[in-house]
């Protein structure tokens, strides 16, 4: 197995009971997740050795910040600490045709976006590890943690290790004019990347491609391995998701890798919790392409992944290796005992 860390922000999540309103409810419920964080639970769990490289406050929020990591298995020896804040999102859950809600604090006066690594803490990661995971979200933050992804990302690389970007573009993060904003800063992070997340809403409108087709699969289809050429990506994964009518949802998993594509078999299924189920994807796809796994495997099996995520409360992936293998050959079964 490898050795993966992940360079990202651990956050609070803050979220109301049931599917009750913020204006409704005077109860939260808290957990410490993030997308580096989730992606590197599932991978620990696949039996991967995982770090996560970020800073959390000085202060017993982030020694609890620090517990929770320990405890999913996370090695903490490339977590920096210092400043008082830790990033928060508040979480409303959706019900039939309100979707759910998330509203970020002020993040820019998090410890991860006001303290700065010391010197040497990048090329001590990258001798460490052989692939880093890496996040568009902390692209839109702000300078300092704009500098610091891509200090890491050029050491990875520069060593031979494996970069690992999910686009994740989030619009209430960049603001007004945010795909022109973020277009330099996804360009670098393409140009390192040997593993890719994105579909063709990424090449659309963050990097501002043009496309002749109409409907996304055909999109899809035709910009993706413009993409993979243009950037030298090996491997470009992603997802398609639809929403029915009866509040289930369909999920499609992709995968472009030497000049072709890989689909998995659309799942359908009800949805407990949906925040993380990226995140799971991305577990799933990172963890057999650097175990080997011929890329149809790859794509059923981070769908499957995905697909689990969505039956269990809080961002973080649960489900073992075993789990997901017995579920891409079946549907929802009886108790086990």
């Amino acid at each position: 197995m490898s050795r993966i860390a992940a360079f990202g922000e651990v956050m609070m999540r803050l979220e109301t009971p049931g599917f009750s309103t913020l204006s409704q409810s005077n109860r939260l419920e808290y957990s410490f997740s993030g997308s580096g964080v989730n992606v590197l639970s599932a991978l620990s769990r696949f039996g991967h050795e995982t770090y996560l490289a970020s800073t959390l406050p000085d202060n017993p929020l982030g020694d609890a910040a620090l517990a929770n990591l320990r405890k999913l298995g996370i090695q903490t020896g490339f977590v920096n600490r210092g400043g008082r804040y830790i990033g928060m999102y508040f979480l409303e859950h959706g019900f039939g045709l309100r979707p759910s809600k998330v509203t970020y604090s002020d993040r820019l006066g998090s410890s991860f976006n006001t303290v700065p690594h010391a010197a040497g803490d990048w090329e001590r990661i990258a001798d460490s590890v052989d692939a880093v995971h890496f996040c568009g979200i902390t692209l839109a933050m702000n300078e300092l943690a704009r500098t610091q992804i891509k200090q890491l990302a050029r050491a990875v690389k520069s060593r031979g290790g494996k970069v690992i970007f999910d686009c994740n573009y989030r619009p209430s993060l960049w603001g007004a004019d945010g795909y022109a904003l973020a277009k330099p800063h996804y360009r670098e992070m393409l140009e390192l990347a040997d593993i890719a997340f994105m579909n063709e809403k990424d090449a659309l409108l963050t990097l501002g491609m043009a496309s002749s087709a109409a409907d996304p699969h055909s999109q899809l289809l035709e910009l993706i391995p413009q993409v993979a050429k243009e950037y030298g990506i090996g491997t470009i994964a992603g997802t398609h998701r639809h929403v029915n009518g009866d509040n289930t949802h369909t999920l499609s998993g992709y995968l472009h890798a030497e000049e072709g594509f890989w689909f998995s078999r659309p799942s359908t299924f009800s949805v407990y919790d949906r925040v993380g189920a990226g995140d799971a994807y991305a577990s799933g796809i990172i963890h057999a392409c650097l175990r080997g796994d011929d890329a149809q495997y790859a794509v059923d099996y981070a769908t499957a992944a995905a697909v689990l995520a969505h039956t269990v409360h809080g961002d973080t992936p649960i489900a073992t290796e075993a789990d997901i293998v017995k579920a891409m050959t079946r549907t929802a079964g009886d108790v086990e005992r």
